[in-house]
């Protein structure tokens, strides 16, 4: 498998890191939506990122289409995503939660560094979400006694939600206040200090930089 996009995207990371947990072997292309557009429109029309090229040569984009089939791939015993019931529905609202707000940083992130006319409502609406998610997910993560949502070890909700409070720190510095989201900020620690999660990273770089 190949997979593509660069790992300061907190869409591309939070495959890789999946891809790394479960064990399967890919190659890594980090291609950039500008600087690289013309070879990743080969695999994908839309030129976004991740996209994963299968050993067939079929490409999947978007990172929750990609997991959904990695988790098949590795297994109902192995998968980081709740087979059914209650627990998965919590995992997916979470991810829903986390990857809105990864949503919400990126395109605050292209309002600022790409229009030369920003728009202050848009980017205020964007922080005031910002914002809002990340209160939400404190309260959720404060009242979450195990070491990850997922128990013992992180799932997708965990792994998503680290992913966006990196991007989220590095693009928007002072958005995510460890102070003020203390529950946060031992999850982001928590995360961070894993292996996996310093093997598959990348220092932000703002748009048409990468």
């Amino acid at each position: 498998m190949i997979l593509i996009g660069q790992y300061d995207s907190p869409f591309v990371r939070r495959v890789g890191i999946a891809l790394r947990i479960y064990g399967m072997a890919f190659e890594h292309r980090p291609w950039s939506t500008f600087g690289d557009a013309d070879k990743l429109r080969q695999f994908n029309p839309l030129t976004r990122v991740p996209t994963l090229v299968l050993d067939d040569g079929v490409a999947l984009i978007e990172s929750g289409a990609i997991l959904d089939y990695l988790d098949e791939l590795a297994g109902p015993e192995r998968a980081l995503m709740p087979r059914a019931g209650v627990a998965r529905r919590d995992a997916l609202r979470l991810c829903a939660l986390a990857t809105g707000l990864a949503d919400k940083a990126v395109a605050l992130v292209y309002e600022r560094a790409l229009h030369s006319a920003q728009s202050a409502l848009w980017a205020e609406r964007c922080a005031s979400q910002i914002g809002g998610v990340l209160a939400g997910l404190e309260a959720a993560r404060k009242a979450e006694p195990r070491a990850f949502f997922a128990g013992a070890a992180p799932g997708h909700a965990d792994i998503a939600l680290a992913c966006a409070l990196r991007f989220t720190d590095e693009a928007h510095p002072g958005q995510f206040d460890r102070a003020r989201l203390p529950a946060l900020a031992r999850h982001a620690a928590s995360c961070e200090g894993m292996a996996v999660f310093r093997d598959i990273s990348q220092p932000f770089a703002p748009p048409g930089k990468g």
